[in-house]
């Protein structure tokens, strides 16, 4: 990784059949969105030499929850992070949003976007990078 690429770089892991694990990389640290299974996120992570930082989740659903215990019990202080309307479904989340929240992280503001369809408490994370023009949307499996 380049230094210039390790400033704010989204990086795709393929798991399962048909998903893609996001990790948001800044520096020595990463966020990932929406794990599925734990292990090739792990390994990746692990070879690159970075920091879990946070865990994205966008929805319930086990092919978007089910490698997140295993990543927190590697990173016990990532924090992850949820729909508040989803504390039964998600209960290891540690920041639970709603629609409209706004948060910083990695020098970006990170807004909460409710887009209930797909299930009822489905999320999207909007990120805009301060003072930049670069924006990304983390929409889990709405659009």
């Amino acid at each position: 990784m380049s230094e210039k690429e390790s400033e704010f770089t989204i990086y795709p892991i393929p798991v399962l059949k048909d998903n893609i694990v996001w990790v948001w990389v800044h520096n020595c640290s990463a966020v990932v969105v929406d794990p599925s299974i734990s292990y090739p996120v792990k390994e990746w992570l692990l070879n690159q030499n970075l920091s879990l930082k946070a865990i994205f989740q966008t929805h319930h659903h086990d092919d978007h929850i089910g490698g997140t215990q295993e990543l927190i019990k590697s990173w016990p202080n990532a924090k992850v992070i949820a729909s508040k309307k989803d504390l039964k479904r998600i209960p290891f989340q540690t920041f639970s949003v709603e629609d409209n929240d706004i948060f910083d992280l990695f020098d970006s503001e990170i807004k909460v976007i409710e887009v209930n369809g797909h299930t009822n408490n489905h999320i999207a994370f909007y990120i805009s990078k301060k003072n930049t023009n670069y924006n990304i949307l983390f929409p889990g499996d709405t659009l």
